[in-house]
């Protein structure tokens, strides 16, 4: 304790110490370099990097040697005091220059002044000295880690400590100086530890997912290159190999090109015999298929889980979710089974579906190959929507009274057919230039222009069909009449408090169309009547739009979620039948929305509108509806009826004359597929926490929360809190679109504009997209949880659905499609290959799908893409997980099928 605290006063004197040190070590090294040069032997100079750590072994025998060639030697014995001193200027870690200062330049300098003798009985002392002193600074600034805290240790104790030397302990001088620095270092480390022990484990997750997003990113780029790379090279053999192929079948088996790429870099698939999962490189493959470049799905599988069993690999560590592209798992995490209980189906809740078709697993063909793809021979020609033109069905109803002939009557057995293309066809002009013309021959009908042409809706120009953004009721201009409806009622606030509209017999859509501009997303609906192809015109045009009409039952859309609801001359008797379509869109429309009715009886006086007025008004009023205002638009020539929806059950519970009933408490508002019409009205919701108590808030802050009636109690679709897997949801598109989807399957998204997601959930797909020039589809399939509510809260639409069953749209209608773990679920109830066929009906030319699903799955659907000669981009499969992008092409089949 004594020399520790004489050693401590000696060391404040700083200015002291140094004089001294540089002595020490000038005469140290004068006598080394003497011996040196006097000696025969060579010393070769010792270096040590920061960054490697020399082993115990090495070491060892270096000191051992370095110790019996200076055996004989005299040790002069150094005082601690010297030592400390020796190595004040150098404290902690020296650097690399300081521990190579044995240079032989400075050694000869020193060569005549010093006795040869003296100077070599000095150097072995000195040179041990110091060796040992630089294996205690090595060994304190390596205490950092635990391994190399005992690889440190094994170093000092097989250095050998003379008697004398002043090395049996660690100086204290520079053990000071050491610990200075180590704790500093240690308390970064701690500091470190502190801040990843306080993140939440979501962003633990999330880091370490983005870190594992960018290598793979970067290893799915690299393999797409040499892929490319590796198609050059093969084109000349592929085009010898379809010329002796035929042009309708599949291929069945695997080139041995393909399977040489495989063996380079393979699936990644699971061993069942082993306890880990094989380390193989991810490999997406980017391939051009011709007329029938396909490849048996199952010998793919074989060929990749052979070569896995070949080649053991260490195993790796992978995310709870099974991450797959991007750090993410292929479909988010796993449905929880337990969520099931928490939500409703719209199977479960339309009471009055009609009786779906089931093919189980037992019913479908194991094999696929050798399918041959047919034109549909039907008369609805290029124009075919299967539910909507289907003959058969229409010819045995009793009644097109209500427009039944205008509803859904899907075919028994849904069509494998494929829709032929318009002669002419061309691919699509872009958005935003497609909404005001589009190519002539990818629509070719003219009887909506020769009939409203005067209206400017639509007129034909050379080879193009233009849109002057007029319609019956807005001649000079659909912008104009959008800021004469919100004038009318500033509460409207378009893009903002209203987001998402339902526009009734919307013609060529010219209305949603410009609403855009506005912010603001319309469902526009029309039937397929003789308004030739409007739908079809709109969608042409980039603007949303669904063919359907109000007839005998309810529209596919839940209960109090459109802001608006517009009709304008839609040609939809209202005040007939007790009101009973003007109660179905009460039943659509949210508590505080508002009605816009623009029709003749609103602005005439012939005596047919007169009467339609005064049923009309006494309708609204039976509904509680408040007539807000009538407002007249110089410009055009009309007006417009404001009405307002309440936002309690006071009004209801007033009524002198309930001529319009309340519906029955068991009549589920939500319920939407196949359900007939009734003639009540629900109440409206007054609990804090029921749907359509409060009106969400202002777009685009909408698009981000969790719905105010998401409660943390119950449990969302993927087994955490609602409003946790909302979040979760939400994040997990975000990254999933930003960092894969936009730039890692090959897509160009300049030219999409129509999206459609097959399977949403909470719409974070379509969330993600939201700063894209697209809008996009949500479906809700009938038997997934009803999660559509959610959607139109966040400010996005949507649609119910059943893909056992046929679309209501026209061929040719979007740009692109996204499928999440739809096919693996859905073949349990109805084959893949009639869906196949849909798909390819609904995309364009040119069109894309992204499929995320099961590898088996994955592989049955490549198949049959390639069979529809779909050029696949990209396929990658990990954890019996994997992603598809592919496109359409151009080709059709020169067969027709036979006429049902």
């Amino acid at each position: 304790m004594a020399s520790g605290k004489a050693r401590n006063k000696q060391r404040s004197s700083g200015s002291s110490y140094t004089s001294t040190a540089t002595t020490i070590v000038f005469v140290a090294l004068c006598v080394l370099g003497v011996w040196m040069l006097t000696s025969n032997s060579v010393i070769p100079p010792q270096t040590t990097s920061r960054t490697t750590t020399t082993s115990d072994e090495s070491t060892s025998a270096a000191t051992a040697d370095f110790s019996s060639a200076n055996k004989n030697s005299q040790p002069i014995e150094l005082t601690d005091k010297k030592i400390s001193e020796a190595f004040e200027d150098n404290p902690g870690q020296l650097p690399d220059e300081a521990i190579k200062s044995d240079d032989t330049t400075q050694l000869k300098e020193t060569n005549g002044n010093e006795n040869p003798t003296q100077l070599k009985e000095t150097n072995d002392n000195e040179r041990s000295q110091m060796e040992q002193e630089i294996h205690v600074a090595e060994s304190n600034n390596r205490e950092s880690e635990k391994d190399s805290r005992a690889e440190s240790k094994n170093d000092e104790e097989s250095v050998p400590r003379k008697p004398g030397s002043g090395v049996e302990e660690n100086p204290q001088g520079l053990q000071g100086k050491v610990s200075v620095e180590e704790q500093e270092k240690q308390k970064e480390r701690e500091n470190q530890v502190t801040e990843e022990s306080s993140l939440t484990q979501n962003q633990q997750e999330e880091r370490r997912m983005n870190n594992q997003e960018s290598n793979e990113k970067q290893q799915i780029q690299e393999e797409m290159q040499m892929n490319d790379q590796r198609q050059k090279q093969e084109e000349a053999q592929k085009k010898k190999h379809h010329q002796q192929k035929g042009q309708h079948g599949l291929e069945e088996g695997t080139s041995h090109d393909q399977i040489e790429h495989d063996e380079a870099v393979p699936l990644l698939s699971s061993n069942k015999n082993d306890n880990h999962t094989s380390q193989a490189k991810p490999s997406p493959r980017r391939t051009k298929t011709g007329s029938s470049e396909t490849q048996n799905s199952n010998d793919q599988h074989e060929s990749h889980s052979k070569i896995d069993n070949k080649k053991e690999e260490k195993p790796t560590q992978l995310n709870p979710d099974g991450s797959l592209l991007g750090g993410e798992s292929s479909g988010i995490p796993k449905e929880s089974k337990e969520s099931k209980k928490s939500w409703s189906t719209q199977a479960d809740q339309s009471e009055n579906q009609k009786e779906r078709r089931k093919n189980g697993p037992d019913d479908q063909d194991g094999s696929i190959y050798g399918y041959t793809w047919q034109l549909c021979n039907v008369t609805a020609g290029t124009d075919y929507i299967p539910c909507l033109d289907n003959e058969k069905a229409l010819k045995k109803l009793r009644t097109t009274r209500h427009f039944e002939h205008r509803e859904r009557h899907c075919p028994e057995e849904a069509p494998t057919c494929l829709v032929p293309l318009p002669n002419g066809y061309k691919r699509p002009i872009e958005w935003p230039t497609s909404r005001d013309k589009i190519w002539y021959h990818n629509v070719p009908h003219t009887k909506l222009a020769e009939v409203k042409g005067h209206q400017n809706w639509v007129k034909v120009t050379g080879e193009f069909l233009t849109f002057p953004g007029g319609g019956t009721q807005f001649i000079h201009g659909a912008l104009h009449y959008i800021d004469f409806i919100e004038e009318a009622v500033p509460d409207i606030a378009w893009g903002k408090r209203t987001r998402v509209i339902l526009d009734v017999g919307c013609g060529v859509a010219s209305f949603g169309g410009f609403l855009f501009e506005r912010d603001v997303l319309a469902m526009s609906l029309a039937p397929k009547d003789e308004h030739e192809a409007q739908v079809q015109f709109a969608l042409e045009r980039g603007i949303p739009a669904i063919s359907a009409v109000m007839g005998s039952q309810r529209l596919p859309f839940p209960s109090r979620v459109f802001d608006i609801v517009h009709c304008a001359r839609c040609r939809v008797p209202w005040h007939e039948e007790g009101g009973r379509l003007l109660l179905e869109l009460n039943r659509v429309l949210r508590p505080g929305g508002f009605f816009v009715w623009s029709a003749t009886p609103v602005y005439q006086t012939l005596e047919e509108d007169v009467e339609i007025w005064k049923e009309m008004s006494a309708l609204t009023k039976s509904m509680c509806w408040e007539l807000v205002t009538i407002k007249k638009d110089k410009l055009n020539s009309v007006g417009a009826a404001i009405y307002h929806k309440p936002t309690s059950n006071e009004c209801y519970d007033q009524r002198k004359q309930n001529a319009t009933p309340m519906c029955k408490s068991d009549d589920d508002p939500n319920a939407a597929w196949y359900v007939a019409l009734q003639s009540c009205m629900h109440r409206v919701p007054e609990g804090e926490v029921e749907r359509g108590s409060r009106w969400p808030q202002n777009w685009p802050q909408r698009l981000q929360t969790p719905p105010y009636w998401l409660n943390k109690s119950q449990m969302g679709i993927y087994g955490k809190p609602a409003p946790d897997d909302f979040a979760r949801d939400n994040e997990h598109w975000g990254r999933m679109v930003s960092k894969t989807y936009l730039s890692g399957l090959g897509i160009s998204w300049d030219n999409v504009r129509n999206v459609m997601d097959m399977r949403a959930v909470y719409g974070g797909f379509a969330a993600a997209l939201k700063d894209l020039k697209v809008w996009v589809m949500n479906v809700v399939n009938i038997d997934s949880p009803d999660t559509l509510p959610i959607i139109y809260e966040r400010g996005l639409f949507g649609i119910y659905h059943d893909w056992c069953e046929s679309f209501s749209t026209y061929p040719r209608s979007y740009d692109l499609l996204h499928a999440d773990h739809l096919f693996s679920k859905l073949k349990k109830r109805c084959k893949i290959e009639p869906v196949m066929a849909e798909i390819d009906r609904i995309v364009r030319p040119g069109g894309k799908l992204i499929v995320r699903d099961e590898s088996s799955t994955i592989g049955e659907v490549e198949n049959l893409l390639k069979s529809l000669h779909w050029e696949v981009h990209l396929t990658f499969s990990k954890n019996q997980e994997g992603i598809l992008s592919a496109q359409k092409s151009e080709w059709r089949p020169d067969s027709y099928a036979a006429r049902s």
